[in-house]
């Protein structure tokens, strides 16, 4: 069962790590026939501010010990993720399987992830800060809001106090924020916070021996609602140039461009 909310005065031995297979940065956008997604033949990768997230969690728990598992939803493809994740280190995945997790908004994908671990009772929870497909920036809070847990976003830093955990946040301009949390909590991890590892040889023959819980769509289609947010059309920009010349005098040019920018292009 999950472990009831405030200070838990001793070291953590459950992180568990959200991360998701996004298309590949440089992949070619294929839309699929209705334009509302990407077609499924395109290259597929760890979502990188995820990765930063697992390495984080990796680290913590070099540091403290415990137990370091990972979560994704999707197809069986991402899978890859997963296994990626335990040649890295972690030591038990959990993959929820069914095409149908794809087209789930970011409130229904921590629905799915709050239901599949509902029977685990972890310390700390980490996501990324954001998606590269997607970008929303919601799941983490929102899985934060579902369990009850207090939350922070951009983490920078986090130290370990008999109390719980002091984490480091980046704000605007330049400015940071210190806050001390008691646990459970759910962190959002900023991309950059570390230098991230190389899966060893050794580390992908192990990921093969360490356990995956399969978690089908009916197990927790009980706690998924209607999509709340959706994706009406997808489409790829043209690329054009055009070339414009404006003649006449000097106050009669700096009028026309004026005009231009105020109603055709709206940038005054």
């Amino acid at each position: 069962m999950l472990r009831p909310n405030g200070p838990v005065a001793r070291c953590w031995v459950k992180i568990l790590v959200c991360m998701k297979q996004v298309p590949q940065k440089d992949a070619p956008l294929k839309l699929n026939e209705g334009g509302t997604w990407i077609r499924e033949d395109v290259s597929y990768e760890v979502n990188e501010p995820d990765a930063y997230a697992l390495e984080e969690a990796l680290r913590q728990k070099e540091k403290h010990g415990g137990e370091v598992v990972v979560i994704t939803a999707g197809p069986a493809r991402a899978q890859q993720v997963l296994r990626e994740a335990l040649a890295k280190g972690a030591d038990r995945a959990i993959h929820l399987e069914d095409d149908r997790f794809v087209g789930l908004d970011a409130f229904n994908v921590a629905r799915a992830f709050a239901a599949a671990i509902k029977e685990d009772a972890f310390d700390l929870i980490f996501t990324g800060l954001q998606s590269d497909d997607y970008g929303y920036a919601q799941t983490g809070v929102l899985l934060a809001e579902l369990m009850g847990w207090p939350h922070a976003t951009i983490i920078m830093q986090i130290e370990k106090k008999d109390s719980g955990i002091r984490v480091k946040r980046e704000l605007e301009a330049g400015f940071f924020q210190f806050v001390e949390m008691p646990l459970p909590a759910v962190l959002t991890i900023q991309s950059g916070i570390n230098k991230l590892r190389y899966a060893t040889l050794i580390g992908i023959k192990q990921a093969k021996n360490k356990p995956m819980r399969k978690v089908s769509w009916d197990d927790v289609s009980g706690a998924v609602g209607e999509n709340l947010q959706k994706v009406e059309k997808l489409y790829v920009p043209q690329k054009t140039k055009k070339t414009e010349y404006l003649e006449g005098s000097p106050a009669e040019v700096a009028k026309k461009l004026v005009d231009k920018l105020r109603n055709e292009v709206r940038v005054l």
